[in-house]
């Protein structure tokens, strides 16, 4: 079987979703065009050797809506002959667009493949493209009356059957912000971003607008619980109601792209290998509780691969909320200081469609830094499933 080789791995900037936001001026075609040129570029592959450019999208209406990955590579400039198709798995299209796109490699259906992710979600608001609609249909809605939860009740039940109380779900989130803050001062994420020319004003956005040094536990300790509504507190009395705005993603503006390619085309092309795609799974699990998957992926990949979990150097656990990461931490026993050592979505935000590639990019960094071998990652998702891959340096 082929290897699925990791060549290079950028990302946009993390613009704040708002109308002021960084990045709130850029379609999102162009942020995505973007970002792929710069990958093209800085790896100097002929754009018309591209088999495909898979791209991971959540929120598919209004600028978003007609297979944006298409839409970029021809806004690009890019050979009209590549195509592209646009994948939605919730908070894992971008991760799922990387499996897709290493199993295509692996299978020898592709010799060189761009994986990437989009979000704009300044200009296409999250949950846009649902428009009041049931969107579980009569069937589902029997099976778990009274009902599915909205995902920050799910974080709250994960924080409660895991004993996690809002001192420990704050102090995760300013660590966030912390770690994040030290690797944009130390210049630690100069290497995977991409500049982003903003046309409105003709600026350009250099570095993360989302990351908020000064975060402490007393200038987050007041902010009052986002989800707690009078059904769901007599729904669920036993919930204490601890999740908040500051221990939640942010909504963020962004787009990140990793070149994969047979080991073939990498000697062809004289790219030096950065890493392989080991193995990669993605599960189903409860879907009121949502957001625990990633825990029953993790188990799993490390059995299809033999490894323990010490054999793992670097760990990206999206930060949805910090219920999630820390009840992943507590299950696996794992050492904080090898999740998220560069910070999470709290810090650096959460566009739903790039945040697949977005983690990559950022653990393949940090795996460089640290020369180390072997990272996971993993993404919950709505509905209760999640992606995970183990990414492997020589």
């Amino acid at each position: 079987m082929n290897s699925a080789i990791v060549i290079d791995a950028v990302r946009s900037p993390m613009g704040r979703a708002r109308p002021a936001g960084a990045l709130a001026g850029v379609h999102p075609v162009e942020l995505l065009a973007q970002v792929v040129s710069a990958l093209v570029e800085r790896t100097a592959v002929d754009p018309g050797e591209v088999d495909d450019l898979l791209v991971g999208c959540v929120t598919q209406s209004s600028e978003q809506s007609g297979n944006i990955g298409r839409m970029a590579w021809l806004a690009a400039g890019l050979p009209e002959q590549v195509p592209s198709v646009t994948i939605e798995r919730k908070c894992g299209s971008g991760q799922q667009a990387l499996q897709f796109a290493a199993q295509g490699v692996m299978a020898g259906s592709y010799d060189i493949v761009i994986a990437a992710g989009v979000e704009s979600m300044s200009r296409v608001p999250m949950g846009s493209n649902r428009q009041g609609a049931d969107i579980y249909g009569p069937s589902v809605n029997e099976r778990y009356a009274p009902g599915l939860l909205p995902q920050g009740v799910a974080a709250e039940l994960i924080a409660h059957r895991w004993n996690l109380d809002r001192k420990q779900l704050d102090e995760f989130a300013a660590r966030s912000h912390q770690l994040a803050a030290r690797a944009d001062s130390s210049g630690a994420f100069v290497r995977e971003i991409v500049p982003i020319r903003v046309p409105a004003t003709e600026e350009t956005v250099y570095r993360d607008e989302t990351i908020r040094p000064g975060t402490t536990l007393d200038s987050i300790g007041a902010l009052t619980p986002s989800f707690r509504t009078e059904e769901y507190a007599d729904r669920f009395p036993e919930l204490r109601w601890h999740v908040t705005p500051a221990n939640s993603s942010q909504l963020t503006d962004g787009a990140s792209a990793v070149l994969i390619a047979s080991e073939r085309a990498a000697r062809r092309m004289g790219w030096r290998p950065r890493a392989r795609l080991r193995s990669f799974y993605a599960c189903g699990d409860d879907p009121l509780m949502m957001l625990t998957a990633p825990i029953a992926a993790t188990r799993e990949i490390l059995a299809r691969t033999g490894l323990a979990i010490d054999q793992i150097d670097h760990f990206e656990v999206n930060e949805a909320f910090a219920s999630v990461p820390l009840a992943w931490q507590s299950d696996l026993e794992v050492d904080i200081d090898r999740l998220n050592p560069r910070g999470g979505a709290i810090a650096l935000g959460h566009p739903l469609g790039a945040t697949g590639c977005r983690l990559l990019t950022t653990m393949l960094h940090a795996m460089e830094d640290a020369d180390q071998r072997r990272g996971l990652q993993t993404v919950c998702e709505a509905g209760g499933m999640a992606n995970v891959l183990i990414l492997e340096r020589d």
